[in-house]
């Protein structure tokens, strides 16, 4: 049996769905009953609890021989970093109750870097409190997601204009949430094996101006990069429902970024997916 959190997103559900056409037993954590309804349809063992509830969450992971385990963000909390990390330690505590014996984490590029990194520092500190609750935890770091630039694409279609924080021109690892649920699966497959640091990249690095330039040609029309300075961060992001002190750490993440001061802790070791930029904005547009 395989406990996945996260179905109601991006990679766990992919982790789900694929464990699923493994065969595999699959038990996924929802909050509520009627989340795990069209789950249950699927054959999957469902369980309702939160992190909050850590007594709930040990249930749910009892007798399990691993998770794929994400803490999600609430963008909107006002102390945004110590939340963050509560909900870190909540998952740890259950992680170590419950006896499960191998944990596959989410966490990001960078994870290895002290400071600096704005919401990434969460995810670091995720890393270190597992470590100290599981005997096998296997922690994916995987780049910028190209599912972000869904947030772009309505502008894309009615202005033609694609806006980033990122230089236009400035290639960087882009990694679908497919791959990333794929590989999670297959490391809960393949079971722990110790502390096992996973660094996860699409199959090619690309820039903001390849993104516009592939939108162009899947909506017929052409599309252009617009950059926006770091100091539109914080407003842009506060607009979104995000807190002062949220905005503020992805302004201080996108500075990193911009001086190459946020990269992979071994990057002759990457683990490559397989979709394309084409490929990842397809299901996008």
């Amino acid at each position: 049996m395989f406990v996945v959190l996260g179905v109601t997103g991006h990679t766990g559900s992919v982790v789900a769905e694929s464990l699923l056409a493994r065969q595999q037993p699959v038990r996924v954590v929802v909050r509520s009953a009627d989340k795990g309804d069209a789950w249950k349809t699927k054959g999957a063992e469902v369980a309702v609890a939160s992190l909050e509830d850590v007594p709930a969450m040990t249930r749910a992971l009892t007798g399990a021989a691993g998770v794929y385990l994400l803490v999600p963000p609430n963008y909107g909390a006002a102390a945004w970093l110590a939340e963050q990390r509560q909900r870190m330690d909540q998952a740890a505590q259950a992680v170590k109750a419950s006896g499960i014996p191998h944990v596959v984490f989410l966490s990001s590029i960078g994870g290895h870097l002290a400071d600096g990194t704005g919401p990434i520092r969460a995810v670091r500190y995720g890393e270190q409190v597992l470590g100290t609750a599981v005997k096998n935890l296997t922690v994916l770091r995987p780049c910028y997601f190209m599912d972000n630039w869904a947030l772009g694409i309505g502008m894309a279609k009615g202005q033609g204009l694609l806006p980033t924080f990122i230089a236009p021109e400035a290639k960087v690892p882009m990694i679908s949430t497919l791959d990333i649920g794929r590989i999670g699966a297959e490391r809960l497959l393949a079971g722990g094996s110790g502390r096992r640091i996973v660094e996860l990249a699409g199959p090619d690095e690309y820039s903001p101006n390849d993104v516009a330039l592939t939108l162009g040609q899947l909506l017929g029309k052409p599309v252009s990069a617009q950059s926006a300075p770091l100091s539109a961060v914080v407003p842009t992001f506060t607009s979104f429902g995000f807190s002062a002190e949220a905005a503020a750490l992805f302004e201080e993440m996108y500075a990193a970024f911009a001086k190459g001061a946020i990269g992979y802790e071994s990057p002759g070791q990457l683990v490559r997916g397989a979709v394309t930029l084409v490929e990842g904005l397809r299901r996008l547009a």
